[in-house]
């Protein structure tokens, strides 16, 4: 096992910069994801820390022993850095059987045939592949194939498992069970796992610490509960959740020395630490962001009306057991998730109304986040 730390990272492409002054440090035995859209440098980074593409400055360390540094001269190679890659694709041999497959890397290493023997049948047992040994890979399922892969893999004993999206050519109901397996491998081995995904529910699910990128620059680092009650910015808020968080703009409104801000269709009270963050920043406008659970819908106003806001239901989309409800308020649009369906139908009026402990605040020329803690 080992800790990987990642400073000061710069790779360009001709004028683009695919990853940008990168700052990281993976902890021994983690299971650290690299989460970003297509073109965020995600893989860039993951190929750097193979040694397979060279940075134009930085450096990388393995533990204590610094893999990579153009400005200190120091390079190993990929072959040298005790890492072990699963790609999407699986890139096993057609040729081979599973077997050969999964023991090729200690064959080229020259481990005797007993050792080889023993690791392999080890393995195969532990990913449920034992008896595929002897079948070709054209006689595999994706599944099958992806665990061939993780197997050749983990038979190796490395130090680090570099994974780029290694699930993506499964189907939906095969990757929800090939995460909860690696879930299991790496409590099991708990070896060094940095995995590249664009998929956020795959990150949430399997990582102990997510990095998210954007533009080869990193967004924030933070266990998957920490980005997604705490964003740092208007970017992770957006991108971590599904549906996405709802987002407004919002005028700061002062009163007879009160600061509330008007969203349009209703007036907000703040936080008194939103408030002296206005202050003390001199803003004038804010974004504000909530996720579609903290909003709730009722269809009758009852007694009170306090904190309700009326809105004509456009959509509702039926997924698995909960309700996405599409609400429309004119000019704006806003989108609710419930367990229930409360009887709804689209075209009718409801009420709903938004849960204050569970705002988000962000800075609308920044979109960095306003802390209310």
């Amino acid at each position: 096992m080992a800790k990987v730390i990642i400073k000061n990272l710069k790779k360009r492409y001709g004028k683009a910069e695919a990853v940008e002054n990168l700052n990281l440090e993976i902890r021994d035995g983690e299971f650290f994801v690299l989460l970003g859209p297509s073109g965020c440098g995600k893989t860039t980074t993951l190929l750097c820390i193979a040694g397979l593409v060279i940075p134009e400055e930085g450096e990388i360390w393995f533990g204590e022993e610094l893999v990579t540094s153009k400005e200190k001269g120091s390079f190993l190679r990929p072959q040298e850095r005790d890492v072990a890659m699963v790609f999407q694709d699986y890139a096993i041999y057609p040729h081979l059987t599973v077997f050969r497959n999964i023991s090729f890397p200690l064959e080229v290493r020259g481990v005797s045939r007993e050792t080889i023997e023993k690791k392999v049948k080890g393995v195969a047992e532990s990913l449920g592949i034992s008896p595929l040994l002897s079948r070709k890979p054209a006689q595999l399922s994706g599944g099958q194939r992806q665990r061939v892969a993780l197997a050749r893999a983990i038979v190796r004993e490395p130090k680090v498992f570099l994974m780029d999206e290694p699930l993506s050519n499964l189907d939906a109901k095969l990757r929800v069970a090939a995460r909860a397996e690696l879930k299991k491998l790496h409590e099991k081995i708990k070896t060094t796992i940095v995995y590249v995904t664009h998929d956020q529910v795959e990150a949430m699910s399997i990582g102990n610490r997510i990095a998210i990128l954007n533009n080869g620059r990193l967004e924030q680092v933070g266990t998957p509960r920490e980005v997604y009650d705490r964003p740092a910015n208007i970017f992770v808020a957006s991108f971590i959740g599904s549906p996405p968080m709802n987002f407004f703009e919002g005028n700061v409104n002062r009163q007879d020395e009160e600061i509330a801000l008007d969203l349009g269709f209703a007036l907000i009270k703040l936080p008194e630490e939103i408030k002296k963050a206005i202050v003390k920043e001199g803003l004038s406008q804010l974004t504000v962001g909530i996720r579609p659970e903290h909003i709730e819908i009722v269809k009758e106003k009852g007694k009170s009306t306090e904190g309700l806001i009326e809105a004509k239901i456009d959509i509702i989309e039926l997924v698995g057991k909960e309700f996405i409800v599409h609400l429309d308020l004119g000019r704006w649009s806003i989108v609710s998730v419930t367990s229930s369906n409360l009887d709804l139908r689209e075209g009718e009026i409801v009420w709903f109304s938004l849960d204050i402990n569970r705002v988000h605040f962000f800075e609308s020329q920044t979109g960095k986040a306003l802390s209310t803690s």
